[in-house]
């Protein structure tokens, strides 16, 4: 059910806040957190902030590697992303692999070849924008994806669809100590009547 998206939209797959699990690799090493501080910053091309903290694997191989992926988990992995959200990679020895220790379901990425985890309801490749200066002081990233999927059955032609009979594919947002929310309930806005612009 992996379907493209198209870049333009590719920011639309965060910007409701959802809990993404960061997947990197580099020098033979791979590694999956999750990060629930992701957001868009600029449209076209498709920017997007990322907070990781800079004690993690995980941070070390994106800065390595210059590339990092971000999955939308979704409500039927809410106990793979709090389990990777929890461990870090330092201490999934010997292999220091989350995939292979936790024997999470992977392919490669379209463009970067980058591990994306099976089963989310997107996925992004992005490279790191390098800001040298804020990278030492700072834990968030600002990363450009190049590459955009999503699952067809919750996200197409740039606006997601979540209903009933496609609830296990609904995004996670991390309310703290491992309860996660799902979007339950949605709500067409409509424009206010008032004078014309």
């Amino acid at each position: 059910m992996r379907a493209p998206v198209d870049l333009a939209h590719a920011s639309r797959l965060v910007n409701h806040g959802p809990t993404v699990l960061v997947s990197c690799a580099a020098g033979g090493v791979r590694n999956l957190m999750a990060a629930a501080w992701s957001m868009p910053v600029e449209f076209t091309p498709p920017r997007i902030a990322v907070v990781i903290d800079k004690r993690t694997l995980t941070r070390e191989l994106i800065l390595a590697s210059g590339t990092l992926a971000l999955n939308i988990a979704t409500r039927a992995q809410a106990d793979l992303t709090w389990t990777v959200g929890s461990v870090s990679g330092r201490d999934s020895l010997p292999t220091r692999d989350k995939f292979t220790q936790y024997g999470i379901a992977s392919f490669a990425g379209p463009l970067l070849g980058l591990p994306l985890v099976e089963g989310c309801a997107g996925w992004m490749e992005c490279r790191l924008l390098r800001e040298p200066h804020a990278e030492d002081a700072y834990d968030t990233f600002f990363v450009e994806a190049v590459s955009a999927l999503a699952d067809s059955r919750v996200f197409s032609q740039g606006r997601w669809s979540l209903r009933p009979d496609n609830a296990d594919l609904h995004t996670l947002h991390h309310l703290g100590a491992g309860l996660f929310g799902v979007p339950s309930s949605l709500v067409q806005g409509r424009t206010l009547p008032g004078a014309a612009d």
